[in-house]
């Protein structure tokens, strides 16, 4: 055993014990976290338009400070980018972690003094939680390969900024850095097919025990390695132990992904978004995430249902049930007040709260009322899959098919990439429709007064997915390919130019 993987036992320990004293009593730890974000903020811009010098309980929050996304809060964000300090948080952010938007194109959220340890914090406690509960910490001898954005930082009105991923490679600590891949040199390469060439040929050597990314980027870098060694990973990587994920249900990619590999492996989940790091995985094989609930964030959830309403209900982790969704709001030390996050989410656990990441609001397929959610189809996909064992998806997304010709009846329209297409895609779509029919009553109405008849698959060839992302600038890095969505721009590029 190295020295870091031996250091790292009592620092485990250590930590675990910590997040157990809030985990004890989560509501006071929430609500003296409320006050003191309240006290920090109360002097700035937004404090004295809001009266957060007054804030004292989570209904004087909801009093006082509507819930806003990022368009709503805008304004404020400007006056900070314009170089005005003490505007949503004392002084100027940090730096900005660039994002794509929805309806106002990129986004750039700050990242402050405060709030840059809820980040990096996150992702480390994570580490050690698994090295806690499974007495696992060999793989910090090994090399740690870290698939994600550019760590260039550019200039945005005088703040560093640039992608969350690459601004946290910034704040690696140094005894981990001689661990880390990729190298500098590969992780700045902007083109994502050359960088993954490049990182290819720095890792073949390498002992490399854990990998971090979103699966379907990892697994165009299994697939080059493939390709190039014709083994494989294991026998290439034989100390490859642990898989570090987040921002997409890693189901319908588990199992090419552990083909690819040769055997299962460890993995552990996270929920990283720019606006805070807000959960991690901290029992091995139990799904739900644990909430961060002292780490400079104070969560209200929305019920999903009445999140449109003039003034839906704000609950805190006091009054959230088991299985309904919610959607996330947040207020933090990085100066982001009742922001709506665009995360749904379900409660798994309350004791301590732990929840599942069910989707975005954004991010539903309901052009007939049905309101399908990404959690949904992913649970409807990963059924039929249990079905028919051979089949092995490498990508997906479900799109409307909306007619007003009643030859032409409407539906769903499921555009999968297959690594192993069905013997019987015909089966294989009933299955699909039925999964979903068990869990969306909705859709299943509809499809009993034939309003819409069975869904339609649409089998898309080998790198379709691949080729689109990469029309649209988006491939690699962060970016995800949306699940659902209610128009049909994505299917149709899909579609004309596979």
């Amino acid at each position: 055993m190295g020295i870091k993987s031996a250091l790292s036992r009592p620092l485990a320990a250590y930590v675990v014990h910590r997040d157990r004293q809030w985990q004890r009593e989560p509501v006071a730890a929430q609500l003296r976290l409320l006050r003191r974000l309240a006290a920090t903020g109360a002097p700035t811009a937004f404090g004295r338009a809001h009266d957060l010098g007054a804030l004292r309980t989570p209904a004087d929050l909801a009093r006082l400070v509507p819930v806003r996304d990022y368009e709503g809060l805008k304004p404020y964000f400007d006056r900070t980018q314009a170089g005005e300090a003490d505007v949503l948080w004392p002084g100027r952010p940090l730096y900005l972690a660039k994002t794509s938007g929805t309806t106002s194109g990129t986004k750039y959220i700050p990242i402050t003094r405060a709030s840059i340890g809820n980040h990096i914090n996150g992702a480390r406690d994570a580490l050690l939680h698994y090295v806690h509960a499974t007495g696992r910490s060999r793989f910090l001898d090994g090399k740690l390969m870290f698939l994600s954005g550019s760590p260039v930082l550019e200039q945005h009105h005088g703040l560093a900024t640039g992608r969350l991923s690459g601004i946290a490679n910034h704040h690696v600590p140094a005894y981990l850095r001689r661990n880390q891949l990729p190298s500098y040199a590969a992780n700045i390469i902007e083109d994502w097919e050359a960088k993954l060439d490049r990182i290819v040929e720095e890792t073949l050597p390498e002992d490399l025990t854990l990998i971090s990314g979103i699966p379907p980027w990892v697994q165009m870098y299994f697939d080059k390695l493939l390709q190039l060694t014709g083994r494989p990973i294991k026998d290439i990587f034989p100390n490859l132990n642990l898989f570090v994920y987040g921002g997409v249900n890693f189901a319908p990619y588990r199992a090419k992904l552990f083909e690819s590999i040769g055997r299962p492996i460890d993995s552990i989940e996270l929920f990283p978004a720019s606006e805070g790091f807000l959960a991690f995985q901290d029992e091995p094989g139990n799904p739900g995430l644990l909430l961060l609930l002292n780490s400079g964030i104070f969560f209200e959830f929305v019920p999903a249902e009445r999140f449109f309403e003039a003034n839906p209900p704000r609950l805190t982790i006091a009054d959230v049930e088991l299985d309904r969704q919610y959607a996330v709001v947040l207020t933090s030390n990085a100066g982001l007040w009742g922001y709506s996050l665009g995360d749904t989410v379900r409660f798994v656990g309350l004791a301590p709260p732990r929840v599942v990441v069910t989707g975005r609001l954004k991010h539903f397929l309901s052009a007939f009322g049905e309101h399908v959610i990404g959690e949904e189809v992913e649970g409807a996909l990963r059924e039929a899959m249990t079905q028919f064992p051979a089949v092995e998806v490498v990508e997906l997304t479900v799109a409307p098919r909306v007619s007003a010709d009643p030859g032409q009846p409407s539906r769903h329209e499921w555009l999968v990439e297959f690594a192993r297409p069905p013997a019987d895609a015909a089966a294989f779509a009933g299955a699909l429709d039925g999964a979903l029919r068990r869990r969306n009553t909705y859709y299943d109405d509809l499809r009993r007064g034939n309003i819409l008849v069975p869904l339609l698959l649409t089998p898309l060839p080998a790198g379709a997915f691949q080729r689109h992302m990469k029309r649209l600038g988006k491939l690699g890095g962060q970016n995800k390919v949306p699940r659902l969505s209610n128009d049909r721009a994505l299917a149709e590029g899909l579609v004309e130019n596979p």
